[in-house]
């Protein structure tokens, strides 16, 4: 079965780092999350998603993240409940967060050498590339101007370039053309 939640939203209020009685840290906060679609008055309705994050991902996301923050998280939803002190039964629905990543640069630091916000996870282990965005956020450190690029294919065919059926060595300009006998195709 598959349990992902992937959401993109900002903190509500400050995270608190707190350890549990064997000493494992823990952070719970709640991520307002931005609705697709507008209501009448034109606004954006959110939802307020219960998120908890462990160990030294809960002391890296407590030490980078404030009110307000941007962040992108990834985990599993999880349901639980508990009897509270009047002894009522609380049913809790929460994401127990996996990865997150920073979507905002920092005023000090917090960025690595290529000017990218590094991603957390609880894993412990480097993503390996840089943060993936969750928006159309403008990433620090990147001056170029932004464009449109053309679709591509993982094959390296840009698909306007390519239109009417022209492939690399079948233009008009000169290119050499490949001949084949039917029995050399692979397929």
């Amino acid at each position: 079965m598959l349990n992902r939640a992937v959401l993109t939203g900002r903190l509500t209020r400050d995270p608190e780092l707190r350890y549990t009685t064997s000493g494992t840290a823990v952070v719970s906060f709640t991520l307002a999350v931005d609705r697709q679609f507008r209501n009448q008055n034109g606004d954006r309705d959110a939802d307020f998603i219960n998120c908890v994050i462990w160990r030294k991902s809960a002391e890296n996301f407590s030490n980078f993240t404030h009110k307000g923050s941007l962040v992108g998280i990834e985990g599993r939803i999880q349901t639980r409940n508990y009897e509270n002190q009047q002894g009522n039964r609380v049913y809790v629905t929460e994401v127990v967060v996996d990865n997150f990543a920073l979507l905002e640069p920092r005023q000090n630091g917090g960025m690595n050498q290529s000017g990218m916000q590094q991603p957390f996870n609880n894993n412990q282990q480097s993503f390996g590339a840089q943060a993936p965005q969750y928006g159309s956020q403008p990433q620090p450190g990147n001056n170029a101007p932004q464009s449109n690029p053309s679709p591509s294919m993982d094959n390296g065919f840009d698909l306007n370039q390519n239109a009417g059926n022209q492939f690399p060595g079948s233009s008009d300009d000169g290119g050499q053309s490949i001949d084949l006998a039917d029995d050399e195709l692979p397929f």
